[in-house]
């Protein structure tokens, strides 16, 4: 990435909404505060959407760092913020438990996420542990801070604060900037900038190659996006993928074997295509990768095809790519609200 895209997303890194709620409560395992919900009804989304979700029940949710959540049910467009009830105004991580509560995510110094219920929100803070398990049914929430290396496990009842420890390779504060579940149950941890880490229940294993730690003058864009193709192997925030392996089926002394793959992403070499801020598997196992200024790239394990999205011919800033329950494609955008893919190129949505 040029210099200027690496700025950008240092001082991106740092931005902090300070608008969360505070308690006096001395049991912090239990929820704080809870408001029942009455949301604004509007017309349009705000302009800065930066994370996607669509619940069981086929509601999506719309999550801003600027203007707080919006839910739309196929009909109408409801707008939460902090006077509705949502600890903070800034959303990076909506998650849905198997009873159909979901949990709203942000930027805020006191570690508290948002349950809802249907009905109403609910303040749960964290309290500080080291109790890492790998339950099946544990949600991993994202509560980001300025690299405090924490992660957030909800078991259902309680909210733990956990530490991340760091790489062998690095003594250094990170913080954590994307969370994924694989195939296998285990859980993996994308920073900035030591690099790709995986916890599978026992033991903590860590990928710190050039491309995922880029310790860089400038800042660095992070591992925002991990995910799989269809063969199981693992891409992070670059053109390589990597193949992993369980204890009984290492090739070496490392869990990974390292790959070139498709080289950037135009097959050209262009410095500046070579990283991507989110990515997806579709429903016919294509990948697909989310640059910060150059559209949307598209990986059918031969070919890449290039999505330019563009506003007064001029390219829009992108953040995030999600699929929906049918496998529509949506794209979270900085400045110009949602886009949604229509089989051919990415438009924007007008609820």
């Amino acid at each position: 990435m040029k210099l200027a895209t690496l700025l950008f997303f240092s001082i991106l890194s740092i931005l902090t909404s300070c608008n969360g709620q505070t308690s006096n409560s001395k049991n912090q395992s239990v929820p704080l505060k809870e408001i029942n919900v009455k949301g604004d009804m509007v017309k349009e989304l705000g302009i800065n959407i930066m994370v996607i979700y669509q619940d069981t029940k086929n509601n999506y949710w719309f999550g801003s760092w600027k203007t707080g959540l919006y839910k739309y049910d196929g009909k109408t467009l409801i707008n939460y913020t902090t006077k509705n009830g949502l600890y903070t105004d800034r959303v990076d991580d909506i998650k849905e438990d198997q009873s159909g509560n979901i949990y709203f995510s942000g930027m805020n110094p006191n570690a508290t996420t948002t349950k809802f219920d249907g009905k109403s929100f609910t303040h749960i803070k964290a309290i500080p542990s080291n109790e890492w398990k790998l339950e099946a049914n544990d949600l991993w929430l994202k509560i980001l801070h300025q690299t405090n290396q924490k992660v957030y496990r909800f078991d259902g009842k309680t909210l733990y604060e956990l530490t991340l420890p760091n790489p062998p390779e690095f003594n250094q504060p990170f913080e954590i900037y994307s969370i994924y579940k694989d195939q296998k149950g285990n859980i993996w941890f994308g920073t900035n900038p030591v690099g790709v880490c995986r916890f599978d229940g026992k033991s903590f294993e860590w990928i710190t190659e050039e491309d995922v730690t880029e310790f860089r003058e400038g800042g660095s864009n992070g591992v925002r996006s991990i995910t799989e193709d269809k063969n199981g192997d693992f891409w992070f925030n670059t053109e390589n993928r990597y193949s992993i392996y369980d204890s009984n089926t290492l090739k070496s002394n490392r869990f990974y074997t390292r790959h070139e793959s498709i080289g950037s992403l135009d097959g050209k070499n262009t410095s500046g295509l070579n990283e991507y801020l989110s990515t997806v598997r579709d429903n016919d196992n294509n990948l697909w990768f989310v640059t910060y200024r150059d559209g949307v790239w598209k990986y059918d394990g031969t070919k890449i095809t290039h999505y330019p999205v563009q506003e007064n011919s001029t390219n829009i800033k992108l953040f995030s790519i999600y699929k929906d329950n049918k496998g529509d494609l949506w794209l979270g955008t900085q400045e110009n609200g949602v886009y949604k893919f229509n089989g051919k190129t990415f438009e924007k949505f007008k609820p």
